[in-house]
């Protein structure tokens, strides 16, 4: 249950917040959409946002912690882009050559790209799902236990909300590109996500126990995201690379060592609020600069990009200096 003691606007409006911030980070400050295009931000919450504070909340008023979070991010970006919109699938997607693009590491038995996979479980497990999510928990003062904002009226509105948005968005994708999976596809997919799902109630039940070393500097936590994240997008500077089966390899080991060392440090003396913010923090500044890169295939003048590019980044840069002051002025809570 949502706590009570804390001020029924104050809730809303972290919930509101986490509403809008998923598909700004997810589609604005990564770049895939102009600064001239925001309103389109009607569209894109209902599916980036619904879904991201859908997960939180069902986390927190369950009781668990972040593996479940992440393991239900997976199962988003796989619903988005699989189910959804069908990207996963459909060879033109956007009027873009996806087939062509993704051929070699396409794999028949799994009916699409393996490295297509990757990419969809890269960007919106972190970006749109967990980033948000961490950003806007930071602003709540960074508890330590952090409680659902919403009651059960709230958390059903959102969820109608959740699956008017998705339901409308299929149904373009189907209308705009004139492509439907097969029935093979739609089923693979769907357990897949069930799976991730169930998987993402059952870990976790006890928890790891500590390590008596003490946690690294926040500094060094974002440090390592950043690094890490920049070079996953590193791969899209390399010209023309002979064959792409090596950064899918590549990307199994980089997203291994990071979790393992996120493993390790979480359970050390000291982890707390700051060094979660400092992971999400490291992630973001990952996306301001890569916004640039990609803003340069908009439809829209170099000089409305770069505006977009500028106003996003800055605001991305303003939200994780104003959630460090939140987390720093926060009292220190008892485990």
């Amino acid at each position: 249950m949502p706590d009570e003691r804390t001020p029924l606007r104050h809730r809303l409006l972290l919930a509101g917040g986490l509403f809008l911030l998923a598909p700004l980070i997810g589609e604005f400050l990564f770049g895939n959409q102009a600064i001239t295009d925001v309103g389109g931000i009607v569209l894109l919450a209902p599916l980036y946002g619904g879904g991201a504070l859908l997960i939180r909340e069902v986390t927190r008023r369950s009781g668990r912690g972040w593996p479940t979070i992440i393991l239900l991010a997976v199962a988003y970006g796989l619903f988005e882009e699989g189910p959804v919109d069908q990207m996963l699938w459909n060879p033109n997607y956007g009027g873009f050559p996806m087939g062509l693009v993704y051929a070699e590491t396409h794999l028949a038995w799994l009916g699409t790209s393996v490295e297509l996979v990757q990419e969809v479980v890269s960007l919106h497990t972190v970006w749109s799902i967990c980033v948000p999510i961490a950003l806007v928990e930071a602003l709540d003062r960074g508890r330590e236990r952090p409680q659902p904002w919403l009651g059960l009226p709230g958390l059903a509105a959102v969820s109608v909300v959740f699956a008017a948005g998705t339901a409308f968005l299929a149904y373009v994708q189907v209308v705009e590109y004139d492509f439907v999976a097969t029935a093979g596809q739609f089923a693979g997919a769907s357990l897949v996500i069930v799976a991730l799902v169930v998987s993402a109630f059952t870990v976790g039940r006890r928890p790891a126990s500590p390590v008596d070393s003490p946690a690294p500097s926040p500094w060094v936590v974002g440090g390592m995201a950043f690094g890490a994240s920049s070079l996953y997008f590193a791969r899209e500077l390399v010209p023309e690379p002979p064959s792409s089966w090596p950064f899918v390899a590549a990307w199994f080991v980089l997203v291994g060592v990071v979790v393992a060392l996120v493993l390790r440090w979480s359970r050390r003396r000291g982890w707390g609020a700051s060094h979660r913010l400092a992971l999400a923090g490291g992630f973001l500044l990952t996306y301001v600069w890569v916004g640039f890169e990609h803003g340069r295939y908009l439809d829209v003048s170099r000089g409305t990009e770069l505006l977009g590019n500028v106003v996003f980044g800055l605001g991305a840069i303003l939200l994780l200096v104003v959630a460090g002051r939140r987390v720093a002025s926060a009292p220190a809570e008892r485990h």
